[in-house]
């Protein structure tokens, strides 16, 4: 009996079957760790190494005056530099401007190539095809389109409209809409492409039984389709605001700022601090107060917004 009680008794659970069980759910974090540790050092670097310089006088031309700093270079910023308001306000238009216009322009053309009519994969391609050139070739495109002597104000003037010679990015009246427009044609197709691919997971039985209730296009496009795409939407002019705010390569190439500061924006002024100034200890200082900034414009757009929440 005592030989058949002991066969009976079960062995006990030791750390080796523990230790078994917890590796499957172990092995997917060991699998990207290298990957994540590289993405961890090319992103924590950089953004370590700003905040650092923010708090020194760094400065290539003049290393008799590098040291630390403390709090100096933000104090000069909202105290002393007459260039950061006007580049910080200028920088909130030009986002408002594209990111209103982009959306607007760009839900419209989802809803175009979204209808079923012959030619809809060309014209798909069309529309999308603009937001694969780069930024610096956008720009020379532009900037060919733009020239006074073989753009389209010299046929323009040919027509009576304007004057020969005339270049839209030399005028300070008609620069910033010259700068718009090129941006358009680059950020148009984000908005199209990003709603088209939301529009195409609303069920037709909901504007079917619209139909059936007597609704008509416009009441289903404000009751169906509006709030359909309403998160789309939100996390679209959020990732396209924070872009546009970024944006230096357009700017840069077609405009340099110019004329008389009037296309500058903070990012570019950063720039031009850093790389025609060498003056990196101010320009991570400005660096910084962009990023506080946009953080914080972030928090409170995504919370005003009520992203990811019952669109009831």
């Amino acid at each position: 009996m005592a030989q058949s009680a002991a066969v009976a008794t079960p062995p006990p659970k030791g750390k080796a079957s523990k230790r078994r069980s917890a590796t499957p759910r172990r092995l997917p974090y060991l699998l990207i760790a290298p990957a994540g540790l590289l993405m961890l050092g090319f992103i924590a670097y950089p953004v370590v190494s700003v905040f650092y310089y923010s708090l020194q006088n760094y400065n290539v031309t003049k290393p008799w005056r590098n040291g630390f700093a403390g709090l100096d270079n933000f104090t000069r910023i909202f105290t002393e530099d007459e260039q950061f308001w006007p580049t910080l306000g200028f920088s909130a238009q030009w986002v408002f401007t594209q990111v209103t216009l982009q959306l607007a322009l760009g839900l419209a053309l989802a809803l175009i190539v979204n209808q079923t009519f012959v030619g809809r994969g060309i014209s798909r391609a069309m529309v999308f095809s603009p937001w694969a050139v780069s930024g610096v070739l956008t720009s020379t495109i532009w900037i060919l389109l733009y020239n006074s002597s073989t753009g389209f104000s010299r046929y323009l003037a040919d027509a009576g409209i304007g004057e020969y010679g005339t270049s839209v990015l030399s005028d300070t009246g008609t620069v910033f809409w010259a700068a718009t427009v090129s941006e358009l044609w680059r950020g148009v197709p984000f908005f199209a492409i990003l709603i088209l691919a939301d529009l195409q997971s609303v069920s037709k039985e909901l504007y079917e039984a619209a139909s059936v209730d007597g609704a008509g296009r416009l009441r289903q496009f404000f009751h169906i389709t509006l709030p359909h795409l309403r998160d789309a939407i939100i996390l679209a002019t959020l990732l396209r605001g924070v872009w546009e705010f970024n944006n230096v390569d357009l700017l840069y190439t077609l405009t340099g700022g110019g004329p008389a500061g009037e296309t500058t924006t903070l990012p570019l002024y950063v720039a031009n601090t850093g790389i025609e100034g060498h003056d990196f200890g101010y320009a991570s200082a400005l660096t910084t107060v962009a990023f506080v900034i946009l953080l914080f414009c972030s928090i409170v757009y995504l919370r005003l917004s009520k992203f990811g929440g019952d669109n009831k």
